[in-house]
């Protein structure tokens, strides 16, 4: 069975402990989820993020389907990363890590999605024009919807004048 790797990276002119704050707290997933996913926490929010941490979730992904999942938070590292791995769900897999680095002027933040699609080969046809556009439509809004929260990152080195 094949697995996809879907990468994106923003910068955004914040501390890495505003971006650790927002991104730590489970309940913020919901505002940058675009609205048409139904997306709606059951429970495990209720907290800042841990290990061993159990978040369950109603996402209605395609057609008005609703679908639950639960992710565990499976690595935590305050400030620099945290793991999400499905543990019930829409794929046959998902391992979704998110890194914060400092840079000049703000942030960088990098996620990583390793995700494997249920049903064989008829999982895999339906990738390219179903799962993998929806996916970059998804992240796509999160990075608008980070950037309308946060602004927008336009670090220029200062110049020296000698």
């Amino acid at each position: 069975m094949k697995i996809y790797t879907l990468h994106t990276k923003q910068n955004l002119p914040i501390s890495v402990q505003e971006a650790w704050q927002f991104l730590g707290d489970p309940k913020n997933l919901k505002m940058i989820t675009p609205d048409y996913m139904g997306f709606k926490i059951l429970s495990g929010a209720d907290r800042p993020m841990f290990p061993g941490q159990l978040i369950q979730y109603i996402v209605t992904p395609v057609a008005g389907i609703k679908t639950k999942w639960v992710t565990e938070i499976t690595h935590v590292v305050e400030g620099k990363f945290f793991v999400d791995e499905q543990r019930y769900g829409p794929y046959a897999m998902w391992h979704h890590k998110h890194f914060i680095k400092e840079i000049p002027g703000g942030v960088e933040m990098e996620d990583i999605v390793d995700y494997k699609l249920p049903l064989g080969i008829l999982g895999q046809l339906t990738h390219p024009f179903l799962v993998k556009p929806k996916l970059k439509e998804i992240f796509e809004y999160r990075k608008n919807k980070l950037t309308e929260i946060f602004g927008t990152y336009s670090y220029k080195p200062e110049t020296a004048v000698v």
